[in-house]
């Protein structure tokens, strides 16, 4: 009965291993820089900054795309008021590399997108096939 317990709380380890990884990834390459980029002027047609957007990691395990990527989805949500409004940003944090895409219509292009960069979608990212069947 130890060796299944161990087993189980060394999965919940690196549930929230992967967890806090994609947490603090997402953190440093989007949402930071969001904020910092969002500081700008006060008489603007664009969107006012949130007051406020967190990271929700969706999955608690890896997937794999058609090439074999391993990635995490997550949302942020953003909160102007006292509501929070979910899944402003949708996307994927991919582990072996730590590259960042977000949804943009029905395709997933890399975050600097957000950041100004005019970069194309990527075909295939963030998007998860199931495990092939024994």
């Amino acid at each position: 009965m130890c060796p299944f317990v161990l087993s189980l709380a060394a999965v919940a380890a690196a549930d929230e291993s992967l967890a806090n990884w994609a947490q603090h990834r997402i953190d440093e390459g989007l949402v930071k820089p969001l904020a910092k980029r969002e500081g700008g002027g006060r008489f603007s047609r664009e969107r006012p900054p949130p007051r406020e957007r967190r990271v929700r990691v969706l999955e608690s395990t890896l997937s794999r795309d058609k090439n074999g990527r391993s990635f995490v989805a997550f949302a942020i949500d953003v909160r102007f008021g006292s509501e929070w409004q979910q899944n402003d940003i949708v996307g994927c944090a991919y582990r072996e590399s730590g590259n960042l895409f977000v949804k943009t219509g029905d395709a997933y292009r890399p975050a600097t997108f957000l950041l100004g960069k005019n970069v194309g979608a990527v075909a295939g990212a963030c998007q998860a096939v199931p495990p092939p069947s024994s």
